[in-house]
Parts: structure tokens; sequence; C-alpha cells
């Protein structure tokens, strides 16, 4: 990408427009595309090696034991041997094992090559052996390091705007159908990194094109291997209704509600992960035996699977809303309680993304309010969702449309609720969270 030249005095800014017709900006949407399709296809592949290990492990493992079906200790050894593998790769391996979950959603520099070994091993640990984050942070780390790699492998030095514009067009690939829409992974990165201005079209056309090229790549790899694209979806969601008053009410009190659920769920991760940075590998195996412990006590004591407060949550939101009136009150209450808390101990100690977890918590608070009058269930299922989302992520228009695209044609029904529960939730956040500290002043 052309930069200013210097001169006798200051540079003056290039005209984004002058930037878009340039011939280097050409040459940078051809190495975005193809850049687009291996890191997609290796994005697909670490997808499918969770997809696969997760049920081996799991389900087969005990089976090949002489167990008749899991056990329902079973969460305890796969946790512990899951934490013990992250706590080694955050504590041993360069790059202390990417993006630190407790930070919320953001985006970060661009991890080197001698980093991606511990970034693909600490988020393999925590996503096969159901720790309760999602996969979406290692996959922009990893897409982004892939990018920023090959382009230093074709030119050896190459000026840092092209180094970062391409290992965000990685980042774009690698999520391009996580969830569900390319589109919707763009607004997500768009909005965490804090792109606006003229020049954030010059930054967001290369990331889309390797996103569309991407996800092409995903459906293709998905039907010819017939794994699927992994792509975040729902099926057979009921009918939605118009919004009525008391729902618009209710969108206040879920949006309260959750937020100050989701500052709770935050701090009490910061608090712990103090804890855990002190003996990381052996604090690490005890947070994985906790998560265990949650999991087998909402098992025993609701007689459902245990694999629901397991894992993300990206591949149960489905079953939850489907199945929703299998769930007694008493029953969502203890996974709201059972998910939040392993939730915030996975956040404290592994490595992965917040997105799921925290959208999974909240369609499970939002189904267990429409069993109150004046809320119906898919007004209550997306408002949770978008509410939870705002106030882990902090990304409110992101949050708007987690909820509203993931139920499809019924989200423009609800949309209007989606917006004000978020509002509420993202605002409410910002009061109930103290300030950072500032920064010692340097002499």
């Amino acid at each position: 990408m052309p930069v200013a030249e210097a001169g006798s005095g200051a540079a003056s800014p290039l005209d984004p427009q002058t930037l878009l017709r340039s011939r280097e900006y050409l040459v940078l949407l051809a190495l975005a595309a193809l850049i687009g399709a291996p890191v997609s296809a290796a994005a697909f592949g670490f997808l499918a090696l969770v997809g696969e290990v997760q049920p081996l492990i799991y389900t087969d493992l005990p089976e090949a034991l002489g167990f008749e079906g899991t056990p329902v200790w079973w969460p305890l050894p796969l946790l512990a041997v899951g934490g013990l593998l992250a706590g080694l790769a955050i504590q041993y391996l360069p790059g202390q094992g990417g993006h630190e979950p407790t930070a919320g959603f953001k985006t970060t520099r661009v991890p080197t090559p001698i980093e991606l070994p511990g970034v693909f091993l600490a988020a393999l640990a925590t996503l096969c052996f159901a720790a309760v984050l999602g996969p979406e942070a290692p996959l922009l780390a990893l897409g982004a390091g892939l990018a920023a790699g090959a382009v230093r492998m074709v030119k050896r030095d190459p000026p840092e705007q092209v180094s970062a514009v391409l290992g965000a067009a990685g980042s774009f690939a690698a999520v391009s159908s996580l969830l569900g829409s390319p589109l919707l992974g763009a607004f997500l990165l768009m909005e965490a990194s804090g792109l606006g201005g003229a020049m954030m079209t010059l930054v967001l056309v290369p990331g889309l094109l390797a996103s569309g090229i991407g996800a092409l790549i995903f459906v293709g790899l998905g039907n010819w291997s017939g794994l699927g694209t992994y792509s975040l979806a729902l099926h057979d969601v009921p009918k939605a209704s118009p919004p009525t008053a008391a729902e618009f009410g209710w969108a206040l009190v879920i949006g309260l509600s959750v937020a100050f659920a989701g500052v709770g769920i935050r701090r009490l991760a910061v608090l712990l992960r103090t804890h855990v940075e002190r003996r990381r590998v052996p604090a690490t195996v005890l947070m994985g035996l906790v998560v265990a412990g949650l999991a087998i006590a909402y098992a025993e004591s609701t007689g459902k699977p245990a694999t629901d407060v397991l894992y993300s949550g990206q591949t149960a939101l489905d079953p939850l809303l489907r199945h929703n009136d299998a769930y007694t009150v008493g029953a969502l209450l203890l996974l709201v309680l059972c998910k939040g808390l392993a939730y915030s101990v996975s956040l404290s100690s592994f490595r992965g993304g917040p997105i799921f977890p925290a959208m999974f918590v909240g369609a499970a608070v939002g189904i267990l309010l429409s069993h109150l009058p004046g809320l119906s269930l898919v007004a209550g299922f997306a408002m949770g969702i978008g509410a939870m989302s705002a106030a882990m992520l902090r990304l409110p228009l992101v949050s708007v449309l987690l909820a509203t695209l993931l139920i499809g044609a019924e989200g423009l029904t609800v949309m209007p609720l989606v917006i004000v529960a978020v509002v509420v939730s993202y605002v409410a956040t910002a009061w109930l969270t103290p300030p950072p500290a500032p920064e010692p002043a340097r002499p």
C-alpha cells in the first residue's frame, strides 16, 4: 500500500480514493484473495479436528474402555488433562497461548510464526477437553498469523501497513462461516478493532474479499468431506409474534439483569485469573476440575446431559431452543448458574473465545424468563442472546446482529426488542464496570 512521501514539511495524508485507485491497492486485493483460500482451509481443518476429537474422547473412549456409555464422572479426568495441556502451553510456549479471554473480545497484534504453535495447542486443549470457551479468538489469531507469515515468505521485510491489512484479511477468512455469515464476521472484526473514518473501507474491502472466498472454501470442503461447514445455525425456529408493550418492558428487565450477570461473570474471572497466574499449570488443572464438577452437579440434579454445561454451547443452542419444553424452570435456573460459573472459570485460565458461551447463557436466561407472563419464547431467546453478548463483548452492533441474524426471518420481527435489550445491557455494563486505573505518570 502506498504511503506518503517524506518532504521538507509534515507528510500530508493520502486521499483514500487515490489509494483505492492505485495499482498497489489492486495488488493488495489480489494478495488478500490468494491468502483467503489456504487460511480458510486451515481454519476448516482446525474446526474439523476439534469436531472429531470431542466425541472421540467424550463418547468413544469410555466405550472402548468397557463402560456402558459415558460415566457421570468422566468430565473430571477429561478436564484435568485439558487443564494440564493448556497450562503447559500457556506457561512454556511463546505467546502465552494467545488472546487473554478475560479482556473480552478484542483484536490484538498479529502473532509471530513462533507463537502460532502455542496458540494452536492451548486452543486445542481448551476446545477438545470441554472447557467453556469458543473457537473464534484462536481462529482469528491463527488466521492473522498464517496470513502475515505467508507475506513474509514472499517479501522479507514487507511494509507494516501491508502486513497489518493482510493479517486482518487472514482473520476475516478464518471466521468467514463460523458465525453463520461472512458479513457478520466482518462486522465483528470491524467493531472490535475500532475501524472508522475514510480509511475503514480500504482495510475492510480486502477482508471482505478474503471472507467471501473463505466462505466458499468452507462450503466446498464441508460438502466434499461430508462434515458440514461448522457454521452457527438454528433450525425450526418457532414463529415470532409482533412485539408488545409488555415485551418492551421485558427488554428493560433482561438488559439490566443480564448486565449484572455479565459483570459478575467477568469480575469473578478476573479475580480467579490473579490466582491462576501465580501457579499456571496446577491452577489450570484445578479450574478444569471445577468446570467438570459443575457439569456433574448439573447432570445429577436435572437428569440432563453434562454437555449442556461443557463446551462452548455453539452446537447446543439449536437443541436448547427446539427442546425448550423439556426443561423445567428449575433445570433452566441450574443451567444458567452452572454454565455461567463454568464460563467464568474457563475465562480465568483457558484460552478461547467468549462469544458462544455468552450467547448460550443469554439464550438460557431468555428461555427461563419466557415462562413468565408477557414474554414470548422467541423474543426472550433473542433478547437474552443480544443482551449477554453486549455485556460480555461490549460490541453493541455485533450483539444485535448475532441475535437477529441467528434466528433468520423471525429476527426482523423481534429486532426492535433486541435493540432495546442490547442498549440497556451495554450502558448498564459500562456503569457497573469500574474505569481502568490511570497509568502512572512518566518522569
